[in-house]
Order: structure tokens, then sequence, then C-alpha cells
């Protein structure tokens, strides 16, 4: 395996109950497999507690960076922003709302290292209630 610096881009709105969660699991993934890393966490505008507790989670760990906006500009503003901050050689996005699981990062990092140039993935069992949420994905 490479070694990469990667840089996970998380945009979030209204996380509170999410954000801990999220942090521990991302971090204890790339712990494991060894991967270095950094986490962009962007704040869309939330009204809740989610940078709080963000903060929180996240207090003595300089991997993590955390971008706010003042307001809600919506999902393609934050990843852009989260793109702006991110350092490393590979960026990886996730969504703040536990539906993606960062226990696959490593397999992708492993095709990246097969010589593929992109790597996607997708939720197969999408948890989204409202048929507006589906039907765009």
């Amino acid at each position: 395996m490479k070694t990469h610096f990667v840089s996970l881009v998380v945009p979030l709105y209204n996380e509170e109950a999410n954000v801990a969660k999220l942090y521990y699991e991302i971090t204890s993934v790339m712990d494991a497999a060894g991967i270095r890393s950094e986490i962009v966490f962007v704040d869309d505008g939330s009204s809740d507690r989610t940078v709080e507790n963000l903060v929180q989670a996240a207090e003595e760990d300089s991997r993590v960076k955390i971008v706010s906006f003042r307001r809600n500009f919506g999902q393609t503003a934050a990843m852009a922003a989260g793109f702006d901050y991110a350092q490393g050689d590979v960026i990886v996005t996730l969504d703040g709302d536990l539906q993606n699981d960062p226990a696959e990062i490593p397999r992708m990092i492993a095709k990246l290292d097969e010589g593929y140039d992109l790597v996607a993935g997708w939720r197969k069992n999408r948890q989204d209630a409202a048929i507006s949420r589906k039907l765009p994905s």
C-alpha cells in the first residue's frame, strides 16, 4: 500500500446527534488501517449543537479541521469549502448522517493503489424516509 495523506471532507447540517459517533468511527478506522489523515468537517449553518458537539468530540485531535458557515449555503458550497481546506493527496467525501461507512475507506484507498484514478461508492440501502431525498439521489 502506498503512503497517502487522506483528507476526509464531511459536510454537516443539523447533525448534533451524529457528529461524535461519526468522528469516533472515522478515527477508529483510519487509526486501525494506519492511514495518515485529516478530517475537514464543514458545518453548513446548523441551528442545533452540531459544532459544539463536534468541538467537544475532537478537542485534542489536531487532525480535525472545522469550517463553519454563518448560514446554510447547501451541500455543494460545503463540499467546495471542504475541498479548499483539504491538504491531502486523496480526498474522501462522507455524509454526516452515518449512512456512509468509514470502514470502506481502506478498501477504496487500496483500489487507488491498484492504479485507478477515481474510486466511487454508493449507499446500497438508503435510510432516507422521504421520496424527495431518494429519488434525486
